[in-house]
């Protein structure tokens, strides 16, 4: 039984490590590609699946071949992967805490407002080099718009829509248009309803609602993920658990005294010893 944690850990590692190539292999598909979408999230998933591979590899070869110091670095390795997981779940609570959509009278979708977020995110979304990126992705995905695009009235009175379509795909529900020629005149009273125009290319990209619908998404998969964060972090505590067994048994095995085997050495008697023996066998022979 003794051996059972490292047992538990080479086959858990041999998983881990089997799926850190398919994650590794992504992120440098992704690198070939020309999406802006794909690139965005290139960085993470070739950072995630090489850390993954080099504690997966340390944990397999520790465990399997009661390498210690292997054993010492898959460790060390995961007590650092578990405190920036806690790390990150703390922040990402904090950050996504205010923010959500803004009912609309007889409407079925949200409007979203940038003052409703966080500080730390508005300033991400609103750095022009960071919004480019965004821009283009919305812009060059066909999924985002294209299914709004030949709206009714009626639909809108019924339809739902994602908070990117609501804030990018349409202006304002409080703007006014008189719409008499091509070029749009615009008579509502918020900024984005100068921003917006119905060129394909253009609608609502630049908008403040836009900006802010792409933060409630954000702040929707962060909080999906974050429920996710604190089960895989109950799942590698316990992992870090049988690996700290697994190490006390790696350096028993590397030890000049094996599991089981009687570790006492040999006592050299003292002087006191010898003399107490002598005086009994003396005694033994007067009697």
């Amino acid at each position: 039984m003794q051996r059972f944690s490292n047992t538990v850990i080479g086959f858990l590692n041999l998983f881990t490590l089997l799926a850190s190539i398919p994650i590794i292999a992504g992120g440098l598909w992704m690198a070939k590609s020309s999406a802006t979408c794909e690139n965005f999230f290139q960085a993470p998933l070739l950072v995630i699946g090489f850390v993954v591979l080099v504690i997966s590899l340390a944990g397999f070869i520790g465990a399997c071949f009661n390498v210690a110091w292997a054993m010492w670095v898959y460790l060390f390795v995961m007590l650092l992967l578990i405190g920036t997981l806690m790390g990150l779940t703390l922040f990402g609570y904090v950050v996504t805490g205010p923010g959500g959509g803004v009912a609309v009278p007889g409407r079925v979708y949200k409007e979203y407002h940038l003052e409703n977020y966080s500080e730390w995110l508005r300033k991400r979304v609103l750095d022009p080099q960071y919004w480019e990126s965004i821009r283009s992705c919305i812009v060059g995905s066909s999924r985002t718009c294209a299914k709004i695009a030949y709206w009714t009235p009626f639909d809108y009175l019924q339809g739902d829509m994602t908070p990117v379509q609501s804030g990018c795909c349409k202006p304002p529900t409080s703007c006014n248009y008189n719409v008499e020629t091509v070029s749009v005149t615009v008579t509502g009273q918020e900024p984005d309803c100068y921003r917006w125009s119905n060129a394909a290319g253009v609608l609502c990209y630049e908008c403040e609602s836009c900006k802010a619908g792409v933060l409630e998404s954000v702040r929707s998969d962060w909080r999906k993920l974050s429920v996710l964060n604190i089960v895989v972090l109950v799942f590698l505590i316990g992992i870090y658990s049988i690996g700290c067994c697994a190490f006390r048994n790696t350096k028993r095995a590397g030890s000049d005294y094996p599991y089981g085997e009687n570790r006492m050495s040999k006592v050299r008697p003292r002087w006191d010893f010898h003399l107490w023996r002598w005086l009994h066998h003396r005694r033994h022979q007067l009697y």
